[in-house]
């Protein structure tokens, strides 16, 4: 490690970290979610360790209950990550030159709150090896934090009281990863159009009004984005 990458490391970690409170409920209930669908403690684990994707785990754990087909589940898991491909193309350049197998690795490791709080830092950095410290510190801290308090939900499904709320704290988690990704018009008129279609659409069966009101948030999205490159452009 380079005395750069180890800089961009720190700050990276201290820019996460007070984000990273929030990944504590969250993780409780999908593992509590993940043992009231019927999934034994090993399918659990795998399921954690494959999918790192705590929106993707929570949307698909009513479809697996309700013994929805396959291809359903999988449409609805790669539709609730779609928002990783966006974060990804937008991050892309801070990855320019990185040697493929770290790339896949920062693709596994990519969650919303590093992105929220390091994409613009990252992008502004001329500096590679300090900006793979400033993804890769909080990155790495965040899958270990997630494993081990859903392991946490998985093994104490039966002994946390019901009282507790968690899926409120889960719900809190959520809206403040989401305010600093909003900040930018694109991303907010998304958020807005996916949330209102996906409550007018919400009778709709197996779930599909959600999968349709977060095509038609990044569609939104998309639109904006493009509408204000065209208005920038010379």
């Amino acid at each position: 490690m380079s005395p750069s990458f180890r800089d961009g490391a720190r700050e990276g970690f201290r820019a996460f970290l007070p984000l990273s409170v929030g990944l504590v409920p969250w993780a409780l209930v999908t593992g509590v979610a993940m043992r009231s669908t019927g999934l034994s403690v090993i399918e659990s684990v795998g399921m954690n360790l494959i999918v790192f994707a705590g929106t993707a785990q929570l949307g698909t754990l009513p479809l697996i209950g309700a013994g929805a087909p396959l291809w359903l589940i999988m449409l609805t898991a790669l539709v609730l990550n779609l928002r990783f491909v966006i974060f990804s193309a937008a991050l892309a350049p801070a990855f320019d030159r990185v040697p493929l197998l770290q790339r896949v690795l920062s693709g596994y490791l990519l969650v919303d709150g590093v992105f929220a709080v390091g994409a613009e830092r990252m992008l502004a950095s001329q500096d590679r090896d300090w900006r793979m410290g400033f993804f890769l510190a909080p990155s790495a801290y965040a899958w270990v934090l997630w494993q081990v308090f859903v392991l946490c939900g998985v093994l104490g499904a039966g002994a946390l009281p019901r009282d507790w709320s968690l899926e409120f704290m889960a719900t809190i988690a959520l809206i403040t990863l989401l305010v600093p990704i909003a900040r930018a018009r694109p991303m907010l008129l998304a958020a807005l159009v996916g949330g209102l279609a996906t409550v007018l659409l919400k009778d709709m069966p197996l779930r599909l009004g959600m999968i349709a009101g977060i095509v038609l948030g990044i569609a939104a999205g998309f639109a904006v984005e493009r509408w204000q490159a065209r208005r920038t452009a010379p």
